[in-house]
């Protein structure tokens, strides 16, 4: 079995963490919506939904983006529409940088 390792964090990625754990938290709170509510609405399990809110570092992303999403919490642009451009424009981007500093992504065949 593989060992747990240990992981230290920056002071930035901590307190970075902390303010969104208590951004969704006091929204949440704000918006009398009890724990239970809002971790079945984003399809985790009460725990989970705890450790959110104490800021553990190890809880999905995409998990605590879903949360603050759910409680009303805006985590980059208010309208889903700059959010999309804002990705094309990354995509720009990232298309010009040489092909060696990007990762190609390999299609699987999987058809059995």
């Amino acid at each position: 079995m593989p060992r747990s390792t240990v992981r230290s964090y920056s002071r930035y990625t901590e307190e970075a963490l902390t303010l969104l754990a208590k951004l969704i938290r006091a929204s949440r709170l704000e918006k009398k919506m009890s724990a239970q509510e809002v971790a079945d609405r984003a399809g985790i399990s009460r725990g989970m939904l705890s450790r959110i809110e104490k800021a553990d570092p190890k809880c999905e992303i995409g998990a605590t983006f879903e949360v603050a999403r759910i409680v009303g919490v805006t985590l980059f642009e208010a309208e889903p529409s700059r959010l999309t451009m804002q990705i094309r424009q990354i995509e720009e981007k990232l298309s010009l940088l040489p092909k060696s500093a990007r990762k190609t992504s390999k299609e699987v065949i999987d058809d059995f």
